[in-house]
């Protein structure tokens, strides 16, 4: 197992996080839950989004199993129940009352959506707990804060990131995409997290295959090395950049020199 706590400590170290890195798994059996210390249970009905909201904001750890009182679709989504046609059609028919004008848009999206292949159970934790080595790792914060992150993996390893958005329903998008591309996934939190799951206005989530953290560490390092961090100091739009970016490019300086 990583040493999860002193990642962790450093990540919230480098960014000034606001609330801890959450550490999602899926569990074949419910009682591998049994294992985990100190595991709460929630013994009314919910929506999967509240579930990173507790750990992320109180520090808790949190399980869940098929037969919670949990919401059908994110079942569905996240480990716990499997979709079917009946049910991709019922969803379809209530999503066609609200985040889209007609049935057939709403059973589009019903297909477009990432699922974790079900379990018997799921658990979240802190990831700085250390509880158990996580599937995926949800990381909450602001737009610069998550950029710097995918920025320190392109510096060990270039990749062009895509990303997306489902609309209502887009934890498929961060945390089941994650689980099912192994790749890293951002996206803008839908109004069910930022209703139910705490997700403030100017959060966005990027979910982590969690052999990424160390080496998104290991970049964002290298980055602050050359003076690229957080938080990211102002220049201004009515000033010079000339000084500014002649400290990260002193080759750039010296050529503006010579014509000056």
């Amino acid at each position: 197992m990583s040493n999860w706590a002193e990642l962790t400590q450093e990540m919230e170290r480098m960014l000034r996080l606001r609330t801890f890195p959450v550490a999602y798994k899926r569990l074949e059996k419910k009682v591998d839950l049994d294992a985990i210390p100190r595991v709460r249970r929630l013994d009314r009905h919910f929506t999967f989004c509240q579930l990173p909201g507790l750990v992320r904001t109180r520090g808790w750890t949190v399980g869940a199993t098929r037969e919670d009182d949990i919401g059908e679709r994110c079942a569905r989504i996240h480990g716990l129940d499997v979709a079917t046609e009946e049910s991709k059609n019922d969803e379809a028919a209530r999503l066609a009352t609200t985040w889209f004008g007609t049935v057939e848009l709403a059973r589009a999206q019903q297909e477009d959506y990432n699922r974790i292949p079900a379990g018997e159970a799921v658990v979240l934790a802190p990831l700085t707990a250390g509880k158990f080595d996580p599937d995926v790792v949800l990381i909450y914060g602001l737009p610069a804060q998550l950029m710097l992150i995918l920025n320190g993996l392109q510096r060990r390893d270039y990749e062009r990131y895509q990303f997306h958005f489902i609309g209502e329903g887009a934890c498929s998008d961060s945390l089941a995409q994650c689980y099912v591309t192994g790749k890293p996934s951002l996206t803008i939190p839908c109004f069910g997290e930022r209703r139910f799951g705490e997700v403030l206005d100017e959060e966005l989530v990027l979910a982590l295959p969690p052999a990424m953290v160390e080496k998104a560490l290991v970049g964002m390092r290298e980055l602050a090395g050359v003076g690229l961090r957080y938080p990211i100091p102002i220049h201004g739009a009515e000033h010079d950049p000339g000084a500014a970016l002649g400290r990260a490019y002193p080759q750039t300086a010296e050529k503006r020199a010579k014509k000056a």
